[in-house]
């Protein structure tokens, strides 16, 4: 797989599993303590070849991925489903431990945020889908983040996320008739 762009993890269990499966070059940002000389080498990374987010689908990750977004503009991302990166042993959770064809697939569907329209969903239109306030809320917004690729998300937070993904209500009507779909054949 060609990578042009340098992939961003949070330590050298990442970069080991990102080589494995890419080659592509990382930036380690050694955990949740990412610092200003780390953001510096990403800018850097950003404006010379490009940067894509590759964070572990838990809270030290998105906040590593909301700080990096904070500070570096028009950086992409990419994401895993929680399943994919949960150890063998039931011990663990990351990036490190996700089959290569999964890194790959996660590289290969990434977004760019500042290359799309701006998105304004409305929380009522949230609400309506079943996917804030409502009892199975929580699962369908995990279905919903597997199918967008958009990683997992809170209800507080899938309306930031929609729009920080410029995911307009064309695909998210789309996305739903797919989700309801399944539903319907459990």
């Amino acid at each position: 797989m060609n990578i042009k762009e340098i992939i961003v993890v949070e330590g050298k269990s990442d970069t080991v599993a990102v080589k494995r499966a890419t080659g592509a070059d990382t930036i380690e940002t050694n955990g949740s303590a990412i610092d200003e000389k780390t953001l510096v080498r990403i800018r850097h990374a950003q404006e010379t070849r490009g940067v894509i987010v590759f964070t572990d689908p838990d809270f030290p990750g998105r906040r590593i991925r909301a700080i990096i977004e904070e500070q570096v503009i028009g950086v992409k991302h990419a994401f895993l489903k929680k399943a994919q990166t949960i150890a063998k042993n039931g011990q663990g959770l990351g990036i490190e431990h996700a089959k290569d064809d999964d890194i790959r697939m996660a590289l290969r569907s990434v977004y760019t945020v500042d290359s799309l329209p701006v998105i304004d969903i409305p929380f009522a239109d949230l609400m309506a889908a079943k996917l804030i306030g409502h009892p199975d809320a929580k699962r369908r917004r995990e279905r919903l983040s597997e199918l967008l690729q958009i990683g997992p998300v809170n209800g507080k937070g899938l309306k930031k996320r929609l729009e920080m993904f410029r995911i307009g209500q064309d695909r998210l009507v789309e996305v739903l008739t797919v989700l309801d779909k399944e539903e319907k054949n459990e």
